[in-house]
């Protein structure tokens, strides 16, 4: 019984911490509006937009998080700030989790 417990503690600590910062699988479903620019597997459809497929999870969260906060600058700025204004920061963390983890061919 005690192993039995022991295994069952492993086994929920793993997935715990496999989605410790963001859950792709959500972040795909909140990103809607995301992919007007930054297309579907996080490839931009114009060469204006950053891509974001294969980008840091941590990277993507801080940069959202600074779009929110009025701290990134830039001619898209305010727009940026506008789309993420109804976002919490697990919605801003699944969606940095889902692009950061975007097809690598979509990159090429």
């Amino acid at each position: 019984m005690k192993k039995f417990i022991l295994l069952l503690l492993i086994s929920f600590s793993t997935s715990v911490y496999s989605y410790e910062y963001g859950d792709p699988v959500k972040g795909k479903v909140k990103a809607p509006s995301c992919i007007f620019c930054h297309g579907e597997t996080g490839k931009a459809s114009n060469s204006a937009y950053p891509n974001l497929n294969m980008q840091n999870e941590m990277y993507l969260y801080l940069s959202m998080k600074s779009y929110q906060n009025d701290e990134r600058k830039g001619p898209l700025a305010q727009m940026m700030k506008a789309q993420l204004q109804r976002l919490n920061d697990q919605d801003l963390r699944d969606i940095a989790a889902f692009y950061a983890k975007a097809s690598k061919s979509e990159n090429k």
